[in-house]
């Protein structure tokens, strides 16, 4: 009875009846139509045919009559070249639609290449975009090479000045002294550092009252 449920149901296939046909392997016979295909698509192939029937022609025609096998009209040569026709077509076509499949896979997977390279493209030209816009914000090397010369001049002419004024000290003469070999005092001059010296904080006042410019503060 279970066994009778279980032949029953519906979620299974029904083995088929009667007579099964022979399976074989359609990958092995797919191959082998291809290098049927492949060997009758040559010369060599041409050539062996227009040899064999030559040779059978010959044969059938100058043997002796008791040798003959097919004489003329050649039934028998007629006969297995319908068979080879018969047969070749088929395998050809066979071998055409592997082929067709296999330029099909080849497409999926060159489309699908495809794909992939253009998301990669955009993907880098996005970035190679975003890269420019950050680096417009960055100091390229001729704006540094600028501003490093226009620092260089700008040092330039602080030592040259530096060079003037230790030159005009070095070459201004000594300030006169009194009996007593204490200097006299003068006015304070811009061109030397005194009007300085006298803008720096001192100490508490020594008992000398300031003379020149100061004294008019």
């Amino acid at each position: 009875m279970s066994e009778q449920r279980r032949s029953e149901r519906l979620d299974q296939p029904r083995e088929p009846r009667g007579m099964k046909l022979p399976r074989f392997d359609a990958e092995a016979f797919g191959r082998w139509s291809e290098a049927t295909a492949r060997g009758m698509g040559t010369a060599n192939f041409i050539v062996y045919m227009t040899v064999v029937i030559a040779a059978w022609f010959a044969w059938n025609t100058l043997a002796p009559a008791n040798l003959r096998f097919d004489p003329y009209t050649f039934t028998f040569l007629t006969l297995l070249l319908s068979l080879q026709a018969s047969y070749a077509a088929p395998l050809i076509l066979l071998a055409q639609n592997r082929q067709t499949d296999r330029d099909r896979v080849a497409l999926e997977e060159d489309r699908r290449r495809a794909t992939m390279q253009k998301a990669d493209t955009e993907y880098l030209a996005r970035e190679v975009a975003a890269l420019r816009i950050a680096l417009g914000e960055v100091a390229t090397r001729d704006f540094l090479r600028s501003e490093l010369a226009r620092l260089a001049e700008e040092l330039d002419e602080a030592a040259q000045r530096r060079q003037k004024l230790e030159r005009r000290q070095q070459e201004r003469p000594a300030p006169p002294s009194d009996g007593g070999g204490k200097p006299l005092d003068e006015p304070l001059d811009e061109r030397d550092d005194d009007f300085a010296r006298s803008r720096r904080p001192e100490g508490p006042a020594r008992g000398r009252r300031p003379q020149g410019p100061a004294r008019e503060r």
